[in-house]
């Protein structure tokens, strides 16, 4: 637990090893933090916080100071010392917190979730109210309540606060269905993970576990991180084709069109295009196949991302190479 009133000198394992000049995962590989002598964590959470005074004095070799042993109403307890003060499972209490009067004193310290002393002891359950359909949760049919043009920056607030945060945690606070919480805590994490990989030139493994997000929860993130990494690194060489298309006269509308980046394993770009007035076609690139021309815009490549063979409608620009923009230009005027 963190004692009343020493909130403020809580650090976690990133800030230990800021503090001696070294990555997170450096000391997690030395092992330093396991070291004999080094300070007990605070809780007996998967996220790991010290007491600052005691981590400044292992630090400097001195004697570690004792902390506070007598109990106060304002100490802050974690999750499995809320549930252990009450005598209740951990589950329990993971029901209990998401209740407004526990949730309205949530305090987020170190990315993990406590509570005052005094609310775990004295919170008395609401009783439970009847339902006609006899279950509880949000009403069958029940729209999300948050629109989804401002679930990203919400979630990603929450996450801030937690970077364990789970999809049940995201729909519980914001009210929104749990695939759609789960779609977006995903794309949350991603995009982090996708900047700290171009950053420092680190696995998406090694960004998650930076980024302080359980590793039984990243497997989605891992893939997506990957693709949206991807999806960088291409745009740029993609934007330069669609700019020359259009100058060429191919095109839909009056300015070059935005690339598409679909988040899959190929990374394609779909690119609208139209001569003179007529329906236009799709002009596809992947990294694995390299460019082509398609009549669908929907669907270019097929659910099975299989590669078709040249037919009406379809013509192999390039395979497996990245032309100039110009010779792109050169080869759809090639199709006739």
């Amino acid at each position: 637990m963190i004692r009343a009133g020493r909130q403020h000198l809580v650090r976690t394992l990133a800030d230990i090893a800021a503090q001696q000049g070294i990555a997170e995962q450096t000391l997690l590989n030395s092992g330093r933090h396991q070291a004999p002598g080094f300070p007990v964590p605070l809780g007996a959470g998967r996220t790991r916080l010290y007491d600052g005074e005691q981590v400044d004095a292992y630090l400097a070799g001195r004697p570690l100071p004792q902390l506070p042993t007598a109990d106060d109403d304002e100490d802050l307890l974690d999750r499995q010392e809320a549930a252990a003060l009450r005598g209740e499972p951990l589950s329990v209490w993971d029901r209990r917190r998401k209740d407004p009067a526990v949730r309205e004193h949530l305090v987020v310290v170190g990315g993990v979730e406590h509570w005052p002393r005094r609310i775990v002891r004295e919170y008395t359950p609401a009783p439970r109210r009847g339902t006609s359909g006899g279950g509880g949760g949000r009403p069958a049919g029940a729209g999300d309540q948050v629109p989804r043009d401002q679930l990203p920056p919400r979630v990603a607030q929450l996450l801030d606060h937690n970077p364990a945060l789970t999809a049940a945690d995201v729909a519980d606070r914001l009210g929104v269905h749990r695939n759609t919480a789960t779609a977006a805590l995903v794309q949350c994490r991603a995009e982090r993970m996708a900047d700290l990989m171009e950053q420092r030139a680190v696995t998406a493994a090694e960004a998650a576990a930076a980024l302080g997000y359980p590793a039984g929860q990243t497997r989605r993130a891992s893939v997506r991180a990957e693709a949206v990494l991807r999806g960088r690194r291409a745009r740029p060489y993609l934007a330069a084709v669609a700019k020359a298309l259009h100058a060429r006269g191919w095109r839909a509308t009056s300015t070059p069109p935005v690339v598409q980046h679909p988040e899959d394993d190929l990374c394609v770009a779909a690119l609208t295009l139209d001569a003179s007035g007529a329906p236009a076609p799709a002009l596809v690139w992947s990294e694995r196949h390299g460019w082509r021309t398609a009549t669908s815009r929907r669907h270019p490549l097929g659910r099975d991302a299989a590669w078709p063979p040249p037919h009406d409608g379809v013509r192999h620009l390039a395979t497996g190479t990245t032309p100039a923009p110009a010779d792109i230009v050169k080869a759809l005027d090639n199709t006739g």
